[in-house]
Formats: structure tokens, C-alpha cells, sequence
């Protein structure tokens, strides 16, 4: 079991930064390729992006290309996503989740193995 527990959003105006974390437990971090996906009210849950095991490789959704940033640190067993340039439309539910592949493209087509809770971030205009 990988329990994961995220944290770091808040109501920011449009055009903010915000940082997110996700504090991991359990079995090796390092075993498994991490994400974040995000659910906005009334939508289907939406892959944000992906890095690999060691971090040298990661994977974005196109909406929010050039303005998210995934990254980890295994010694913290935590993963970050840095988000700037924030939009309303960004407004979700931002969820951490662990997937034990090797080609994290393919985290975008299938239900992880472990999830977070879950942290709110709310973007005004």
C-alpha cells in the first residue's frame, strides 16, 4: 500500500502561483511513477501530469503545458506540481496519484493504483 497525502492549494486570484505537494508513505517511493490529475466541479476527472521514477522524464496535459511543472524528490518521498500563471478555469479538486508503469504516458489512459484525498485550489478572476 502507498498512501498519499496531499496538500498546498488555496483560493489565489487569476494569474497567481500556487505549489503542491504530495507526501507519500508506505511501500518505495521511487518504485512508482507519480501524477496529478484534477476534477472541477460537475467535469470527469482529468489527467494534469506525469513523471517517471527517477524524474528525469515527464508528461503534460496540453491545457496546461508551459505553465505546470511536476517534479520529486525520492529522499522526501514527496511530488510537487508548480503552477503558475494560474486561471479560473484551473479551479479543481487537485488529486496525487502513484502507478506502478514504466511508460507514463500511459498514466493519462488508466485509473492509478493509489490516490491522495485530494486538495481544493480555487482560481478568482
Amino acid at each position: 500500500q502507498v498512501q498519499l497525502v496531499e496538500s498546498g492549494g488555496g483560493l489565489v486570484q487569476a494569474g497567481d502561483s500556487l505549489r503542491l505537494s504530495c507526501a507519500a508513505s508506505g511501500r518505495t517511493f521511487s518504485n512508482y511513477a507519480m501524477g496529478w490529475f484534477r476534477q472541477a466541479p460537475g467535469k470527469e476527472r482529468e489527467f494534469v501530469a506525469a513523471i517517471n521514477w527517477s524524474g528525469n522524464t515527464t508528461y503534460y496535459a496540453d491545457s496546461i503545458k508551459g505553465r505546470f511543472t511536476i517534479s520529486r524528490d525520492n529522499a522526501k518521498n514527496t511530488v510537487y506540481l508548480q503552477m503558475n500563471s494560474l486561471k479560473p478555469e484551473d479551479t479543481a479538486v487537485y488529486y496525487c496519484a502513484a502507478d506502478d508503469v514504466i511508460t507514463i504516458t500511459t498514466m493519462r489512459y488508466r485509473v492509478p493504483e493509489y490516490w491522495g484525498q485530494g486538495t481544493q485550489v480555487t482560481v478568482s478572476s
